[in-house]
């Protein structure tokens, strides 16, 4: 109790005082209450606004601004878990709760770097909307800095491997499937929520709607627009979605399907890690490798950030090797 009330004093002079007025405040208050025990008299809850509705009306916030259904659940049930360890209202959150609990968390699901960062930013960005709304003074994330992690050279797949994978599907729709990801680097959610009439075969392009329903045009080559007609001609059913299941009801293909069905085919191949995630990581780093402008590939790849993009664009190895001799030898 005595805590809570030193806490919403600093809280509140923080706005008037400088940061060596606030450390002889903090002085002066732990002098005074030394010794002294301090009650509160029950105060109406509906007069101030509890950690649940504070958070519905932050992902309220964070929905009109486009982020996706998922990443509004991933965030709710984020700060939820952070609610039921700290056992705080947030006005009382402190910047050593909120690193007591990463650390906590990161031993107890022996998180990686990546994943307690994730979280970091999460907190973050509520913590710093609390405080533009002015429910808080100040957010307690600010003196938490971001994670060191370490960068790997994620792996892409070679000329090889994705003639490899061609030759080897068994299905029109799969060969079809392998072109259209590996041309546009499209994002498997964007492929499986097409539908036939959304193909542009005259211009070889297609509208998909990305992460928080953004919309951009893509484009596939000449290949792919073969495939693609010829499998479409070969269906016998009369869903509009571009990808369907191999056997009747011939339904929507899923995300899981999509997955599903790579993953068979890298191991039927012995190739290691076949995820339609690739085909686009193998993208952005060909198209860089290639000389095209990082701009280009991030409105390409429909990234918000232009860090993203670099984060998928990993020069090729081979490609540094060449210049290393060209510039250096």
């Amino acid at each position: 109790m005595k805590e809570e009330l030193m806490t919403n004093i600093e809280q509140e002079m923080m706005s008037v005082l400088d940061n060596a007025q606030m450390e002889q405040l903090k002085r002066v208050l732990k002098h005074c209450f030394y010794n002294v025990k301090v009650t509160f008299e029950e105060q109406d809850i509906e007069k101030e606004l509890n950690n649940n509705k504070l958070l519905d009306s932050f992902l309220s916030s964070k929905h009109i601004e486009g982020c996706s259904a998922k990443s509004l659940k991933y965030y709710r049930s984020t700060i939820e878990n952070m609610y039921k360890s700290v056992k705080k209202h947030v006005k009382h959150i402190t910047t050593d709760d909120l690193r007591e609990y990463l650390d906590i968390y990161q031993k107890k699901n022996n998180a990686s770097k990546v994943t307690i960062d994730n979280v970091r930013r999460i907190f973050s960005s509520y913590f710093a909307w609390l405080e533009d709304e002015d429910y808080i003074i100040k957010s307690p994330v600010r003196r938490i800095h971001k994670v060191k992690t370490g960068k790997s050279v994620k792996e892409t797949y070679t000329d090889e491997m994705l003639e490899i994978m061609r030759d080897s599907c068994e299905n029109i729709r799969d060969l079809a499937m392998i072109d259209l990801l590996a041309s546009t680097g499209m994002r498997v959610g964007e492929l499986v929520t097409l539908d036939i009439t959304d193909i542009d075969f005259d211009n070889r392009e297609c509208v998909v709607f990305g992460k928080g329903d953004k919309e951009r045009r893509v484009y596939f080559d000449a290949r792919t627009k073969i495939h693609l007609s010829n499998y479409i001609k070969s269906r016998k059913d009369d869903n509009q979605a571009l990808f369907v299941t191999l056997f009747a009801p011939h339904q929507r293909l899923k995300i899981s399907g999509v997955e599903i069905r790579l993953r068979e085919l890298g191991r039927k191949l012995n190739i290691p890690k076949v995820h339609p995630h690739k085909f686009r990581r193998t993208l952005a780093t060909r198209a860089i490798d290639k000389g095209m402008p990082i701009e280009q590939v991030q409105k390409l790849l429909g990234h918000t950030k232009i860090d993203t993009t670099l984060q998928y664009a990993m020069v090729d190895e081979a490609n540094v090797k060449l210049a290393h001799k060209k510039y250096i030898c």
